[in-house]
Order: structure tokens, then C-alpha cells, then sequence
């Protein structure tokens, strides 16, 4: 085997998904089990106001995550799965769990637009005060 960037990379991409696969799974296992829910749809390094709301879809993401980069990592030692079928799952699993819980945590804080903008674009219309007159 010459060693070139190729498999360097190759490397580095399977000796990644180790501590990915550990903290995804340690994040579900704080998130179902411990009912930890500081590391719910994190933004900007805040936890939501309500994050309960949210940590069952959290769980799932990083639950389903890790126990696909476990799948690859066996299949891999076991030499069940081919070059281009491991990498294929390894970058879609970890660009997808990326996606996903860069969306959720999104949609869990609310927009902080200024209020004018806020009026303009918000999706529930405002109630209207009643007009009184004054004289």
C-alpha cells in the first residue's frame, strides 16, 4: 500500500467516526435517559426556552446518527462492507445528522428580527387594538 493523500484521508475519515459515533450516542443516552436537556438545539451556545419541546426529535437525530457510524465502523473491521459503500454512508450520515440538527436548532429559537421587520414577516397576524376615540 503507498501511502499518498488518499489514504491518509481514508484514515482520518475512520478514526473520525469513533469519537462522532461516542458523543452522538452519549448526547442521545444524556438526552432520552438523564433528561439532560442542555444540549438540545444549541444556538449560539443557548439552549432554546423550552427544549423538552424539542429533545425527543434531538435524541432520534443523534440515537440514529451513532448507531449508523457503529454499523460502519463493524462493517468496516469486519470487512462486510466495500470501500465506496462505507464512505458513501459514513459522509451521508454525517452531513444529514449536520443538517438535521443544524435545522432543528433553528426552528427552536425563535427569529430575533428587528420589530419592525418582525410585524412584516410574522407568520401569526397581530390583533389589532381597538380604535378608541379620545376627545
Amino acid at each position: 500500500m503507498v501511502f499518498n493523500v488518499h489514504v491518509a484521508l481514508t484514515w482520518i475519515l475512520f478514526l473520525a467516526l469513533f469519537p462522532m459515533a461516542f458523543f452522538w450516542l452519549r448526547r442521545a443516552w444524556r438526552i432520552a435517559i438523564n433528561k439532560d436537556f442542555s444540549e438540545v438545539a444549541i444556538k449560539y451556545g443557548e439552549s432554546p426556552p423550552n427544549p423538552e419541546k424539542f429533545a425527543p426529535y434531538e435524541a432520534v437525530i443523534n440515537l440514529v446518527a451513532g448507531s449508523i457510524a457503529l454499523a460502519v465502523i463493524a462493517g468496516v473491521l469486519a470487512g462486510e462492507l466495500e470501500y465506496d459503500d462505507w464512505m458513501a454512508i459514513a459522509g451521508s450520515t454525517i452531513w444529514c445528522k449536520f443538517f438535521l440538527s443544524f435545522a432543528l436548532s433553528r426552528q427552536a429559537h425563535p427569529m430575533n428580527l428587528p420589530g419592525f421587520m418582525q410585524r412584516r414577516i410574522s407568520i401569526r397576524p397581530e390583533k389589532q387594538a381597538p380604535e378608541t376615540d379620545e376627545k
